[in-house]
């Protein structure tokens, strides 16, 4: 397994301004509709998924509602493109966004307190739609939601409790489109990307959405050249407050976790929010 020796850890003194912002901010943050994202994109069923990840690329987002007849129905996801079209060696173009959405939609009212989003969000296993008197307003994801957490005993649980100590390693010379096969098969949303056997990036879902698939490039590339470097990890028994901290700061959704000079694990903005909703 690489080592992550050479991997740019966030500085301690960087951190600690950055939290110190983080923690000032919190009290902005009391519901759903102060959490939620205003700007929601909608498309309709029959379209096809290769105009939805345009669509998803050019907005730098990860979904989309789906409207039918201006009532929300479901919602498509970036994680949908990779897990139920490219790892089954389908062409986007091929298939509609009605082949591949999660439905009914889950919403949550615009007055929800923020545990109540975190909690609705875990259980229900994604984003939410927000709506006010029945109208939707708003879209809340595990990013949105970890750019608020609180500071409670929750929160000051260690991230290594809520990790995933797997972690899926390539290298550079590796196709993209066999970096897509991997994590849509095995459900993941990244790929740390190794170097003569030292990690110095990450490969992410959004990488596959904004720079390959939105743009209508082919994936036979190396990933090497793709993927987003240098890699920003956390130590081990960081708390899971001071890494959403870090997630908002560098705006990343994904942290490696170090432990003796070697990864233990990776932590991602949905298992800070699960820690949260528990």
């Amino acid at each position: 397994m690489a080592t992550p020796q050479d991997v740019k850890r966030t500085l301690p003194g960087v951190v600690d301004i950055a939290y110190e912002q983080y923690k000032r901010d919190l009290p902005r943050y009391r519901i759903a509709k102060e959490l939620m994202s205003k700007d929601v994109v909608t498309i309709t069923p029959e379209t096809s998924l290769d105009e939805a990840a345009r669509i998803m690329g050019e907005k730098h987002i990860g979904s989309l509602i789906v409207i039918n007849y201006k009532t929300p129905v479901g919602i498509v996801t970036e994680r949908d493109l990779l897990s139920k079209v490219l790892a089954l060696g389908l062409f986007l173009k091929d298939e509609k966004v009605v082949d591949v959405m999660s439905y009914p939609i889950t919403g949550i009212s615009v007055s929800a307190k923020i545990k109540e989003v975190a909690q609705a969000m875990i259980k229900h296993k994604g984003r939410l739609a927000v709506f006010d008197a029945g109208k939707l307003v708003g879209v809340i994801t595990s990013s949105d939601l970890i750019k608020s957490l609180p500071e409670v005993p929750e929160t000051e649980v260690k991230v290594d409790d809520f990790m995933t100590k797997q972690i899926v390693l390539a290298d550079e010379n590796t196709s993209v489109i066999s970096i897509a096969g991997m994590m849509g098969k095995q459900r993941i949303g990244s790929v740390i990307i190794t170097r003569e056997g030292t990690a110095f990036g990450i490969f992410t879902e959004r990488d596959l959405l904004t720079n390959f698939l939105a743009m209508g490039r082919p994936l036979f590339t190396e990933v090497g050249p793709e993927c987003s470097s240098p890699l920003v990890a956390i130590p081990s028994g960081m708390s899971v407050h001071k890494a959403a901290a870090v997630m908002a700061l560098k705006h990343i959704r994904r942290l490696p976790v170090v432990k003796d000079d070697k990864f233990a694990g990776i932590i991602t903005a949905r298992d800070l929010v699960e820690a949260y909703a528990k």
